[in-house]
């Protein structure tokens, strides 16, 4: 049992410095396949009036606060928050092009930040990450050293042999989590420009 739990160790060890290898050197602690990318480029997701005369005011507007808290929260369905902001902006005939500007003004502040929070907490992970694997490093050569001497404390090897499957366990429950948590920058990038596209339409 031991040697399966000494093996295991090994192997995540591994993988986990061929992931750093791997990763992008302007960004270290990067962990995904997908190439970073910073802040979203306002011209990648809006092709409407410019918005320099809106910025942030759209947080002095209650209704187009409560539309984009809403419409970005990614548990509501995209073809429903699509009809919201249609649905909105027709009530807007006086100023549609304004709403439609300042609502995505304010979605595209907050669906960046909540981009940016997303990728600050997968470098934090990948951090741990590397911390985790020094560990399971260094208790493996424990182990081994433990297990190679005439009379070994049998005690201690067991303690030992279940701390180092506990955090080999840690380990991977994070790189399954961080593998699905890289698809959220996308799928942000994704809403964002959906949304906008639906708001043009809207009020060309």
């Amino acid at each position: 049992m031991t040697w399966r739990i000494v093996l295991g160790a090994l192997t995540l060890v591994a993988a986990s410095s061929q992931a750093c290898l791997a990763a992008d050197p302007r960004y270290p602690d990067w962990p995904c396949a997908q190439a970073k990318v910073p802040e979203i480029s306002l011209p990648a997701v809006w092709a409407g009036p410019p918005l320099d005369d809106v910025q942030s005011k759209w947080k002095d507007d209650s209704k187009v606060t409560a539309l984009v808290t809403k419409t970005a929260a990614r548990r509501m369905p995209l073809d429903e928050a699509e009809k919201e902001i249609r649905q909105f902006l027709a009530s807007s005939n006086n100023d549609k092009v304004m709403a439609g500007k300042l609502l995505f003004a304010g979605l595209f502040d907050t669906l960046n930040a909540e981009r940016s929070t997303v990728m600050n907490g997968l470098e934090r992970v990948m951090r741990k990450q590397r911390e985790a694997a020094d560990r399971v490093r260094a208790d493996t050569i424990a182990l081994q050293a433990l297990q190679s001497e005439t009379s070994p404390d049998q005690q201690k090897v067991d303690e030992l042999s279940n701390q180092l499957l506990w955090e080999t366990r840690i380990f991977e429950d994070r790189r399954r989590v961080v593998k699905f948590v890289c698809e959220v920058p996308t799928a942000i990038d994704q809403r964002l420009f959906a949304l906008g596209r639906a708001i043009q339409q809207e009020i060309e």
